[in-house]
């Protein structure tokens, strides 16, 4: 085996070697500055999240505080009485919307020739809105049904029922209907309120 060099100017590789661990080192710094960049901008981050979570908390516990006192300084009565003057306001938006010629209107095409209106009350009920009493006088039980009938089908009256009814010393009988009432919905005429 020959251990001399029998070249007049011997290669060593030795810049290829340089070139390869100066790359190598450019590609470690590169990485290095980049993780370091990213530690960084995480870490400020990281600290404003969590300044921004102690000032949310803050500031939930101040808004907590607020609604604490703000219940205390609630009066019940205050409440009640704002309550009671709501309840007032309704019902008489209520008794606004009621038309006694669109009810007398709705009778007059479903009354049968055989039944006679003695008196209407209407009153405002909490749960069912308006409530009609309804006395009638008629023949007999059949011209009562007839009537109710004819009510029912017009969908403006719900529940119907015959709570009492009795012949007077005529031969008539004398019925007291109940009704939950729907009012029509009409439309204003021009220059003024359609329901009267």
């Amino acid at each position: 085996m020959i251990r001399t060099n029998l070249s007049t100017r011997p290669f060593y590789n030795e810049r290829a070697v340089r070139l390869w661990l100066l790359a190598v080192t450019v590609a470690v710094a590169a990485a290095t500055a980049f993780n370091v960049s990213r530690v960084i901008r995480y870490s400020r981050s990281d600290t404003q999240l969590a300044t921004q979570a102690s000032r949310d908390e803050a500031r939930a516990a101040d808004l907590r505080r607020q609604a604490a006192q703000l219940r205390a300084s609630v009066d019940p009565r205050q409440i009640d009485f704002a309550s009671a003057d709501a309840r007032q306001a309704n019902d008489l938006i209520d008794r606004r919307t009621f038309s006694w010629t669109a009810l007398f209107n709705q009778f007059e095409t479903t009354l049968p020739d055989e039944v006679r209106i003695t008196a209407v009350k209407p009153r405002i009920d909490r749960d069912l809105g308006i409530v009609l009493v309804i006395n009638v006088v008629a023949r007999n039980v059949d011209d009562v049904a007839t009537f109710m009938e004819n009510l029912e089908a017009t969908a403006a009256f719900k529940n119907l029922r015959n709570p009492e009814e009795h012949f007077d010393e005529q031969g008539n009988l004398q019925s007291s209907l109940e009704a939950g009432y729907v009012p029509p919905v009409t439309k204003p005429a021009a220059g003024g309120d359609a329901r009267k």
